[in-house]
C-alpha cells in the first residue's frame, strides 16, 4: 500500500470539519432557544454528588478509548506502542467524526492502520473484525436489556427517521435495524469461522442479479475481505477474543454510561437500566444518519429519546454537554494528533522500519 500523504489529506479537509461542526452548533442553537429554562438550570445542586458524577463521566469517556486502545494492541500482537495506538485511535474517531454514520470510515481507517506497518492483508482483518465485535456487542446487549427492563415505553416517541427511501416509525426501524445487523454478522461470521471461499461464492451469485449487478465489484471485494480476514483470524487462540471481546464491552459500555452519570449530575431520575436501553434504541438512528458523525440527528433526538430523566428544561444543555464529550472532542483531539501523526508516519525512519516489517512479513 503506498504512503501518499496528500491522499489522507485530501480527506482531511477544513470543509468537511466545517460542515458537521456548524450542523451540530446550528441545532444545539435551535434546541436551546426552543427548550432551556434558565432557572431550571439555577436550580440544579452543585454539590459533591454532582462533581462526582461528572468526574464519572469524564473518566468514562476516557475509558471508552482506553479500551480501544487495549483492542488494537491485541488485534495488532502488540506491534503497536502505546503512543501508536493512541493516536491510530485518534485518528480513527476522527476519521469517523467526518464521515456518515451510515457510511462509515472504514477506508480511511484501513489507510490509517497500514501506515503503522500492517500488512493490507493484516489491516483489512483489523478494521473487518473491530466492526465484527462492535456489532456482536449490540447484538448479544439488546437482548440481555430488554430481558431486564422489559419492551415496555422502549418506543414511546412519535418520532421517525427515513430508511432506503422508507419513512418508518422508531419501533419498525429498531426491528429492522437490528434484523439486518444480525444478518450482516451471521454472514460474516460464516466467512470468517467456517467457509470463506464458499460466502465469496454466494455473494457472487447473488451481486450477479440484474438488480444488484452493478454493485458487483464490491460483493466480490468484500469477498476477498472476508477470505483475508478468516486467514489472519482462525488461528487466534482463544484468549485473543476474550482480550478482544473484552475491551469492545468495556468501550462501549463506557460510552453508554457516559449519559447515565451526565443525567446523574444535574438531578435528573430514572431506571439506570432504563436509560441505558433506551440509548441502545437511539444507537439505531445514529447509525443510519446521512450526517458526518450523526451530527445534529444525535443533538435532535436526544431530548426526544431521554427527556423524560432530566429536569425539565434541561435536556439540550445536556444533550449539548454529551456531544461536546463524545463527538467534538475528537475533532479537536484530531486537529492536534493529525500533524504529529503525519510527521511521525512519513518520516524516513518511519518508512524504512515499515518497508523491512513488510518484507519480514512475506517472507
Amino acid at each position: 500500500m503506498a504512503f501518499d500523504r496528500k491522499k489522507i489529506l485530501k480527506f482531511f479537509t477544513w470543509k468537511r470539519l466545517l460542515f458537521p461542526v456548524l450542523l451540530g452548533l446550528g441545532v444545539a442553537i435551535w434546541l436551546t432557544i426552543d427548550s432551556f429554562e434558565i432557572d431550571a438550570f439555577k436550580s440544579i445542586h452543585w454539590g459533591f454528588g454532582a462533581f462526582v458524577a461528572f468526574t464519572v463521566a469524564l473518566l468514562l469517556q476516557a475509558m471508552r478509548d482506553f479500551a480501544y486502545m487495549i483492542r488494537i494492541k491485541v488485534l495488532t500482537d502488540n506491534q503497536l506502542t502505546w503512543r501508536q495506538s493512541f493516536q491510530v485511535i485518534m485518528m480513527w474517531e476522527f476519521a469517523s467524526a467526518l464521515t456518515p454514520s451510515i457510511v462509515g470510515g472504514s477506508a480511511v481507517a484501513l489507510f490509517i492502520v497500514a501506515q503503522e506497518g500492517i500488512s493490507p492483508g493484516r489491516s483489512t482483518a483489523i478494521v473487518l473484525i473491530t466492526a465484527f465485535l462492535d456489532e456482536m456487542f449490540y447484538l448479544i446487549m439488546v437482548p440481555i436489556i430488554v430481558i431486564v427492563v422489559g419492551f415496555d415505553h422502549l418506543f414511546d416517541t412519535e418520532r421517525s427517521a427515513n430508511f432506503l427511501g422508507m419513512q418508518l416509525g422508531i419501533k419498525s426501524l429498531f426491528y429492522v435495524g437490528y434484523v439486518l445487523i444480525l444478518v450482516l454478522n451471521c454472514f460474516i461470521a460464516y466467512g470468517i469461522f467456517i467457509n470463506p471461499k464458499g460466502l465469496k461464492k454466494i455473494l457472487g451469485g447473488l451481486f450477479s442479479l440484474k438488480f444488484l449487478r452493478k454493485w458487483k465489484p464490491q460483493a466480490i471485494q468484500a469477498g476477498d475481505d472476508i477470505i483475508t480476514t478468516s486467514k489472519e483470524m482462525r488461528k487466534k487462540p482463544f484468549m485473543f477474543w476474550i482480550k478482544t471481546g473484552g475491551a469492545t464491552f468495556l468501550s462501549w459500555t463506557s460510552r453508554f454510561l457516559v449519559v447515565n452519570f451526565l443525567i446523574l449530575a444535574i438531578g435528573g431520575s430514572g431506571n439506570q437500566w432504563f436509560i441505558y436501553a433506551k440509548q441502545l434504541v437511539m444507537w439505531i438512528i445514529l447509525m443510519i444518519s446521512p450526517t458526518p458523525g450523526a451530527s445534529g440527528v444525535a443533538e435532535y433526538f436526544f431530548s426526544d429519546f431521554l427527556g423524560a430523566f432530566i429536569p425539565h428544561g434541561l435536556s439540550s444543555a445536556i444533550a449539548i454537554l454529551w456531544r461536546l464529550m463524545s463527538y467534538y472532542v475528537y475533532l479537536i483531539l484530531g486537529l492536534i494528533v493529525l500533524p504529529l501523526w503525519l510527521r511521525r508516519v512519513f518520516s524516513r525512519r518511519h518508512l524504512k522500519r515499515i518497508q523491512e516489517q513488510q518484507q519480514e512479513q512475506e517472507l
